[in-house]
């Protein structure tokens, strides 16, 4: 089984100017090495048959994906319109600025198939594509944020993967979002 970084994880897990919340100490072309000579912790099922989540124990500095909201950091969340790409239209968005999250215990690598990248116009020669990463304390999946599962929904011409919304999925993503949320640097 074959592993590619695509471009669209690539901007988004090793963005051009490094940021605290995204993957340390690791070059994109390790992660990618990494990934492929290296057999995951387990591998769990994604949220449509063309995905899956390679769970690996990290090996870098980076660090939870999301902190908790308590009575104590609350007044540090903000929130705004933002597009993941120039093509996306923008959707509502919330994170803390001014909390850090503690060292991730793992990564867990989200893949799609070479089909479904060529479905949605980013053909790969590998067998499974990288489309992102979550930075997580548990060897788990982080549910999916409510407005990606929206967006995969909508279908590919908005950026999403033309899964049809799962409601009771849905529900348990807005039971974990309402209590956590995204940090920035």
């Amino acid at each position: 089984m074959s592993i590619f970084l695509t471009p669209f994880a690539r901007a988004r897990l090793f963005p051009k100017e490094s940021r605290r919340n995204t993957i340390q100490d690791c070059s994109p072309e390790e992660f990618e090495r990494r990934l492929n000579d290296e057999p995951p912790f387990k591998v769990l099922d994604g949220y449509a048959p063309f995905c899956k989540l390679h769970v690996h124990r990290n090996w870098t500095s980076t660090r939870c994906l999301t902190v908790p909201i308590g009575d104590d950091n609350r007044h540090l969340l903000r929130s705004a319109y933002e597009a993941r790409t120039k093509d996306e239209l923008p959707v509502l968005v919330r994170w803390f600025e001014g909390v850090e999250a503690p060292v991730a215990n793992w990564l867990v690598v989200i893949l799609y198939s070479r089909e479904q990248l060529a479905k949605e116009g980013s053909p790969i020669d590998a067998d499974w594509g990288i489309v992102g990463c979550i930075y997580t304390a548990e060897p788990e999946e982080i549910p999916m944020a409510p407005i990606t599962m929206m967006r995969n929904a909508l279908g590919v011409e908005e950026g999403g993967s033309g899964v049809a919304l799962d409601h009771e999925a849905y529900r348990r993503s807005v039971e974990f979002w309402e209590c956590n949320a995204n940090w920035r640097p």
